[in-house]
């Protein structure tokens, strides 16, 4: 070879397969005339002469069924886990409205929150000069708006660590978190209503928050039946 042309008269592997490919167009009945052949190309006949990829094809299906399958148990999944978390918030919102006082309902909320949830705490705080319930957390006015990221937000998901504080002793154990915003009484007052996870991916920026706001707005109604003192 000279300059990258054959001076040998040799056909190269390129011009080989396309001599091959011409001479199969041309003439089909080579290859389908010799099962043998076939078989070790994995090929096969069908009547009139139809020409099945039948390896081939099998496995694209088989493919396409295990992904199929995949897909299923993955929402079967999602819809059990739903289902499972519906029940537990239903059995949760029964908890809450058996609460005696401020001080129970504070504690109800991080039993449910534990026992039900599987979650390392929950809290209630509130805003305000005024006097907070018993075991409900102290908050500043204006520090929900700040916490939450802005006056319109009612919830935030994930791990946000000007929220740590909320959790006291428990703080240094979360990993993510539910923050929903509360309005209690007239005149309202702000609060939260959160939940700490020790799990990384227990509350992720991108999960629904549905359920926790159901429960926050419990928590509202629940805690409004007795005033302040």
């Amino acid at each position: 070879m000279m300059d990258g042309t054959r001076i040998d008269g040799a056909m190269s592997a390129h011009e080989a397969q396309a001599t091959v490919r011409q001479f199969l167009l041309e003439n089909p009945a080579v290859l389908l005339d010799d099962p043998e052949l076939l078989r070790l190309l994995g090929l096969q006949t069908l009547p009139e002469n139809v020409v099945a990829f039948g390896p081939a094809a099998l496995a694209r299906v088989h493919a396409a069924h295990r992904k199929e399958s995949a897909v299923r148990r993955q929402l079967e999944s999602t819809a059990r886990a739903n289902f499972a978390a519906q029940a537990q918030t239903h059995g949760a919102v029964i908890d809450l409205l058996e609460a005696r006082n401020h001080a129970d309902l504070a504690r109800r909320v991080d039993d449910l929150a534990q026992l039900r949830f599987g979650l390392r705490c929950g809290v209630i705080a509130l805003e305000g000069p005024e006097q907070t319930p018993a075991g409900w957390r102290p908050l500043v006015e204006g520090q929900v708006d700040m916490i939450l990221g802005g006056h319109q937000k009612l919830t935030r998901m994930g791990f946000w660590a000007p929220a740590l504080g909320l959790f006291g002793e428990q703080g240094a154990k979360i990993k993510s978190m539910a923050l929903v915003r509360l309005a209690m009484w007239e005149p309202a007052r702000e609060g939260l209503a959160a939940f700490g996870s020790e799990d990384p991916k227990g509350f992720t920026e991108d999960m629904g928050a549905e359920l926790v706001a159901f429960l926050a707005r419990v928590i509202e109604r629940t805690a409004e039946r007795w005033p302040v003192l």
